[in-house]
């Protein structure tokens, strides 16, 4: 049985009613996951705002708590992002880290003040750097000495002096999937410690009458279920910060120590935010202070730790099969073109019947979606007997689903519902076929004719 869609734009109707069997059905966010699949459609992304907005104020809670300093939460918004959610970040209080144009530009429209955005990347364009600086972001992040002339030459061109942090490249492997570590020196992002580079930018930044250096920056991995690589990655910083202080006669005013702490998709345990928020308060405090160095602002960039647990996504089971070998298979209505994490680095989850969700298992399956090649969600996945229709609810889908979702296969993206105090809300409309021709410059003229002799034929 396949799903049926709701309509782009369709407005949520009243708070769903708990299932009248107690404990069979999933809530999420206080809303039956069930209802929810009826009522949008599959594949469907939940994000439960409540546990969001608690885990913004689990981070700014722990760094006052744990650091005598000035400090600063920046939501990394390659981990998702939407109009809700850049309204959501700026109510908590937290700066917000871009890595495009469209991210800049998606915050610009939602009304996010572009003093406290910071803007990563390896590479970007000198288009984006304009944009960047027209807007007027808070912080620019060099990655390389190439890309400071050319940040240089806009500034120059804009007439506008723009704060910088240096992005260095600590040297640090952290223990983590090799596409998910950025620290170490032999890598695409920042500028090495070793070798010189992180230090002539330095010089090149103090020499630049267009350029303000702010502070040091480094991003040693994403889910990092230990802290000792952040805390090595600290101590390197700090000691930079040190020899940076020394050669410009004045200390900076930052140091950022990135993001990456994990979290739970299948047996992690990874630390808790506010330990994170002690650890490195308290590393940072100490070694700034025997250094003889003041309590510079004290920034980190979670993103994953943010958003990932509070998303689940749906997808409606369309049947089962078993193979001469044993195998069952369980096929949904989704796949790889809103979770490319298993394709990618064979990232494992957790999941249930929503609509079933009090019967215990009795088989195992493979979960696998509609799409070509590679599309194997979970390769073990214990549930009960599953039948054509039941909901499959997927944990810990926040992080790089919606923000990494493709067309593949011409499949349109899902629909992103938020919840709020048990009450559902449109976020992000399910993508249609027309939204696809849209692009296609080939189809523009005589497709948009069609519509307008559709449309007159129909009045």
């Amino acid at each position: 049985m396949s799903s049926t869609h709701a309509p782009p734009g369709a407005r949520p109707g009243r708070r769903p009613r708990p299932s009248s069997a107690a404990g069979a059905r999933l809530l999420w966010g206080g809303c039956d996951t069930t209802h929810l699949a009826r009522r949008y459609g599959t594949p469907l992304y939940l994000l439960d705002e409540d546990m969001v907005r608690e885990r913004c104020r689990a981070y700014r809670r722990g760094l006052e708590a744990h650091y005598p300093g000035p400090s600063r939460v920046v939501y990394a918004a390659k981990a998702l992002l939407t109009a809700d959610l850049c309204r959501l970040v700026a109510q908590e209080g937290l700066w917000l880290d871009a890595t495009s144009g469209g991210e800049l530009t998606l915050a610009r429209a939602s009304g996010f003040d572009p003093a406290r955005v910071l803007m990563h990347g390896n590479n970007k364009t000198t288009a984006e750097m304009r944009l960047a600086l027209r807007m007027g972001v808070g912080r620019l992040v060099v990655d390389s000495l190439w890309e400071m002339d050319e940040l240089e030459a806009a500034a120059a061109s804009l007439g506008r002096i723009q704060p910088v942090m240096l992005r260095v490249a600590p040297g640090v492997d952290a223990p983590t999937h090799a596409y998910l570590r950025t620290g170490q020196a032999e890598g695409k992002f920042g500028l090495p410690l070793e070798g010189g580079a992180a230090a002539a930018a330095v010089d090149r930044a103090a020499a630049s009458p267009w350029l303000k250096l702010t502070g040091i920056h480094a991003h040693v991995g994403s889910q990092l279920v230990t802290l000792e690589p952040l805390l090595e990655s600290a101590r390197r910083l700090i000691d930079f910060s040190a020899w940076a202080a020394a050669r410009l006669k004045a200390p900076l005013d930052e140091i950022n120590l990135g993001g990456g702490l994990g979290i739970r998709y299948t047996d992690e345990a990874p630390p808790p935010v506010d330990e994170l928020c002690r650890s490195l308060g308290q590393a940072v405090a100490s070694g700034l202070r025997s250094r003889g160095l003041p309590l510079l602002t004290l920034m980190v960039e979670p993103g994953r730790s943010i958003v990932g647990e509070a998303g689940l996504t749906l997808y409606t089971v369309g049947g089962t099969k078993e193979t001469p070998g044993g195998l069952a298979f369980l096929s949904v209505d989704g796949g790889m073109g809103d979770n490319p994490r298993p394709a990618l680095y064979g990232a494992r989850y957790r999941a249930v019947l929503a609509n079933r969700a009090a019967e215990p298992p009795t088989r195992r399956y493979q979960v696998v979606g509609r799409y070509c090649e590679g599309d194997l969600l979970i390769a073990d996945c214990p549930l009960p007997e599953a039948r054509p229709g039941d909901i499959l609810a997927v944990f810990a889908t926040g992080a790089y689903h919606h923000a990494m979702a493709s067309n593949y296969n011409l499949v349109p993206r899902p629909a992103l519902v938020a919840l709020s105090g048990g009450r559902p809300r449109l976020s992000v409309r399910r993508e249609t076929y027309r939204d696809l021709l849209r692009r296609e410059a080939g189809l523009s003229r005589p497709w948009q004719r069609r519509r307008r002799t559709a449309s007159a034929t129909r009045t």
